[in-house]
């Protein structure tokens, strides 16, 4: 059985972690897996959106304890290099992503949360960043994007104390878009999902392009390069589409995504 386990509902692909009896632990086999999984919604150009959860109780309570506890420094930053490759590839993946976070996401599991570009919770849901309590530093982009997207008071606070917070609290400092009952996540995030694919796919990837650049740039190197995403826009034929069906007051039966 897969660790990893890719289940498509129409234009949408949901990548579920399937480790539920090590509470979807990140090893080196799961990002083997995850890889692969991440190639088949990549290489499907019928997938506009991706959601990824976890099987269980859990979203992922973080990496595999038991596999990074004899490590030495050397395989200690190849692990690092490669949690971070697979996590960097779901922070650029060219279509949107959603972590729908159904229970625990520590460690590794809250950095794969913050990977993504939305984030939605059960009320059961639990994040934390516990490395300073092994001897560690989060090793998966989570001391750079909890600080992005949180501010680095808030973050240097719960890496530091190592403290777990629930969904409401995750929710009221910025870390979660949504919070939902358990029962109604999966809907909840397919919802969210579907109002995402019934919009300018090209348009949705350039935005996410533009978005996840120019946070790293000063902002007249960020708006220098939104000015020329915008501009490629007017080649599309959704574009033309879209805005002949305004100026002529009439509804724009879908769009071609090209």
């Amino acid at each position: 059985m897969a660790l990893v386990e890719v289940i498509k509902e129409g234009h949408v692909g949901i990548v579920k972690m399937n480790r539920p009896e090590a509470l979807n632990a990140l090893s080196k086999a799961v990002f083997a897996d995850l890889d692969k999984a991440l190639d088949v919604v990549e290489q499907d150009d019928d997938i506009f959106v991706v959601i990824i959860t976890g099987e269980g109780r859990s979203f992922i309570a973080g990496a595999d304890i038991g596999e990074m506890a004899t490590m030495n420094v050397e395989e200690g930053l190849a692990f690092s290099e490669l949690g971070n490759g697979l996590l960097m590839r779901v922070d650029m993946f060219p279509k949107p992503t959603i972590a729908a976070v159904n229970g625990f996401a520590l460690g590794g599991g809250c950095e794969m949360a913050l990977a993504c570009d939305i984030r939605v919770a059960s009320e059961k849901a639990k994040f934390g960043q516990p490395e300073v309590g092994l001897g560690i530093i989060p090793g998966f982009g989570g001391t750079q994007r909890m600080a992005r997207i949180i501010g680095t008071g808030p973050a240097m606070e719960l890496i530091y104390t190592a403290d777990t917070i629930t969904a409401q609290r995750a929710l009221e400092i910025g870390m979660v878009n949504h919070v939902y009952a358990p029962e109604e996540l999966m809907p909840k995030a397919m919802e969210l999902a579907e109002k995402i694919c019934k919009n300018a796919q090209v348009a949705i990837k350039t935005s996410k392009m533009a978005i996840r650049r120019g946070i790293d740039c000063d902002i007249s190197t960020a708006v220098t390069y939104e000015a020329l995403a915008f501009a490629t826009c007017f080649g599309t034929e959704d574009q033309k589409d879209a805005m002949k069906a305004f100026v002529e007051k009439r509804k724009l039966d879908g769009f071609k995504n090209r």
